[in-house]
């Protein structure tokens, strides 16, 4: 390996050499076991005496932090373990970010094994991912001039993925749109971000939904808008109690995050006038509409809009993975260029070779195979869940109709003295994972849970409400 070591500073050569891969192990970015240049070798880059660098070498052999081999080299030792130390930048001093960042910080992430009953909330089975078929075709992007094609890519994303998108969405769910229309993403929140960037200047009100989706909000208010929680009922948003200042409405239409009810299409055509009327964009997140188990979906406000003033936004988290970061938007012709020129001042684009693999996963039908799959296996999951809690929680829980998604709500009845939070700390003493309603709320916290069933097993779901009932009992106990 090549090794920067500075000649400068107090002491002779040998001595400066010593300290500095001293303090290259102490910090661990030499590890137990790796092999050191020959000291011929590294005295030429050095451009010192030989006989320097062994002085150096022989020292830290001395002291148990090299090992050297007859014949075969000198390497770290394992001596060394013990005594490593935190490598750290440093701190900076006075230096802090700007305000609302210097209150920020990112959400914890999930560490240790899940849970034996993970009721968690926004995960597809990671069992059900068509591995076989991505293995395939990435390798086979691969092996052909993904790699080899010079420069950077098209902000907008791979012509043949966004091609593939416009087609997909446009059968499976009516969207219009052709490929110009389309600009590929890393998520649903990366296109949540360049949206905002493009519309949003600081101190402009947003109007999101309450409950709603908290990382949504949290982006929205570290750009500088001012954010409005809009109340949520049975038909979806509530249309008539919008701000008229609101600049951007962003919903969740088909599938209401985190409770689950379509909006009516009522609702829908008084959302789109609305928007007419203020001058205002409609931002459409169909986070999960994939996986709907009865009843016609009702049309994206992309598709009834006639005056551009909605931008559809679709992910492949909830279809297949986070782990892929794939997304997109589709928006109106009159913001294409700036979202794409947001996109290339961000992180220019995305990986050609995964995008071009999606694309042929899109258009080869493998997709929508794996999406029927994982339908009927949801479907199940989401009957076994809905049936327990009605048979399980009668009086204390009840479930908020839903026909679509990964998860469910369900309120804490009126009547039952339960805090959802002691109820989600007793239920994880007994291996499971459940989510608090309060937690998708900013403004009027509102009492239930949210539990979703893409990561556990349909035959699992019953222990697992029996464990959560005896959660809860325990906390009315108290």
């Amino acid at each position: 390996m090549d090794l920067h070591i500075a000649l400068d500073g107090p002491g002779d050569l040998a001595a400066r050499i010593y300290r500095q891969l001293l303090e290259a192990i102490l910090d661990g970015r030499l590890r137990p076991g790796e092999r050191l240049p020959p000291s011929r070798e590294l005295a030429r880059g050095l451009e010192v005496s030989r006989n320097t660098v062994c002085v150096a070498y022989e020292r830290l052999t001395a002291e148990g932090f090299l090992v050297a081999r007859v014949g075969a080299g000198t390497y770290v030792g394992d001596a060394q373990r013990a005594r490593l130390r935190r490598r750290a930048a440093p701190t900076g001093g006075t230096v802090r970010p700007r305000p609302p960042w210097d209150a920020l910080a990112p959400v914890p992430h999930p560490t240790g094994p899940p849970a034996p009953y993970d009721f968690g909330v926004g995960m597809p089975d990671s069992a059900l991912f068509p591995l076989a078929a991505w293995r395939r075709l990435l390798t086979a992007e691969l092996r052909s001039s993904a790699l080899r094609v010079a420069g950077y890519g098209d902000p907008a994303g791979h012509p043949a993925l966004r091609a593939a998108i416009a087609r997909y969405v446009g059968v499976s769910r009516s969207v219009r749109a052709d490929a110009e229309d389309v600009l590929i993403t890393q998520g649903a929140q990366q296109a949540l971000d360049l949206l905002a960037r493009v519309l949003i200047a600081p101190g402009d009100h947003v109007a999101v939904e309450e409950p709603g989706y908290p990382p949504a909000r949290r982006l929205f208010s570290a750009l500088g808008a001012r954010v409005i929680g809009v109340p949520v009922d049975a038909e979806g948003l509530d249309v008539t109690a919008l701000p008229d200042s609101a600049r951007v409405v962003y919903v969740t239409p088909s599938h209401q995050f985190p409770l689950g009810v379509p909006m009516s299409a009522a609702r829908r055509t008084a959302l789109l006038a609305w928007a007419d009327r203020h001058g205002s964009v409609i931002v459409e997140d169909d986070y999960d509409s994939e996986f709907r188990f009865s009843a016609r979906p009702l049309q994206p406000l992309q598709s009834l809009d006639r005056t551009g003033r909605v931008v559809y936004v679709g992910t492949f988290s909830k279809t297949l993975s986070p782990v892929l970061r794939a997304g997109f938007l589709v928006a109106p012709a009159a913001l294409r260029t700036a979202l794409r020129a947001a996109r290339q001042l961000t992180d220019w684009h995305g990986d050609p070779a995964a995008q071009a693999a999606l694309a042929r996963l899109i258009d080869s039908g493998e997709l929508s195979r794996h999406v029927r799959k994982a339908t009927r296996v949801y479907a199940a999951r989401h009957e076994r869940l809905t049936t327990a809690l009605g048979e399980g929680f009668a009086g204390l829980l009840t479930p908020v109709p839903s026909t679509a998604g990964l998860h469910l709500c369900a309120r804490l009845a009126p009547d039952v003295p339960a805090d959802p939070r002691a109820v989600q700390v007793a239920a994880r003493r007994l291996g499971v994972t459940v989510e608090t309603l309060a937690a998708y709320c900013a403004d009027r916290p509102q009492a239930g849970l949210v539990l979703g069933y893409g990561m556990i097993p349909a035959e699992r779901i019953p222990e697992g409400l029996r464990l959560l009932r005896r959660g809860l009992e325990a906390v009315l106990a108290a």
